[in-house]
C-alpha cells in the first residue's frame, strides 16, 4: 500500500473530523471511503458513456429504434407483472430537409 499526502485546509479538516466521528470512523477511514465512492461514481458514469456511445453508434448504424411508446407500454406491462411482448425495432425517420 502507497501514501499519498493531501493538504486540507483548517476548516476542511475540521469538517472531516466532526463527519467522521458522526459515522463512528477515523478521518482517515472516513477519507479512504470518499475517494473510493467518487472514483466508483466516475467509473460508473465513464461506463454509461460508452454504453451510450456504443448504442448511438448501432442506433445510427441500423436506422431503427423502439418508439417510446411502443417501450414505455412494455416496461409498464413488465413492472407490472403482466404479459409482456418486447416492442421490435422500426426504421426511423432521417433528418428532414
Amino acid at each position: 500500500m502507497s501514501t499519498t499526502t493531501i493538504r486540507l485546509s483548517e476548516d476542511l479538516k475540521a469538517r472531516v473530523q466532526r463527519a467522521a466521528k458522526s459515522q463512528g470512523l477515523t478521518p482517515h477511514a472516513l477519507i479512504l471511503e470518499a475517494i473510493a465512492e467518487k472514483t466508483e461514481s466516475s467509473e460508473r458514469r465513464a461506463a454509461f458513456y460508452d454504453m451510450a456511445e456504443t448504442r448511438l453508434t448501432h442506433l445510427a448504424e441500423s436506422g431503427k429504434s423502439v418508439s417510446w411508446d411502443d417501450m414505455r407500454g412494455y416496461l409498464k406491462a413488465r413492472i407490472n407483472g403482466g404479459p409482456a411482448k418486447r416492442p421490435k425495432s422500426r426504421k426511423i425517420a432521417g433528418p428532414r430537409d
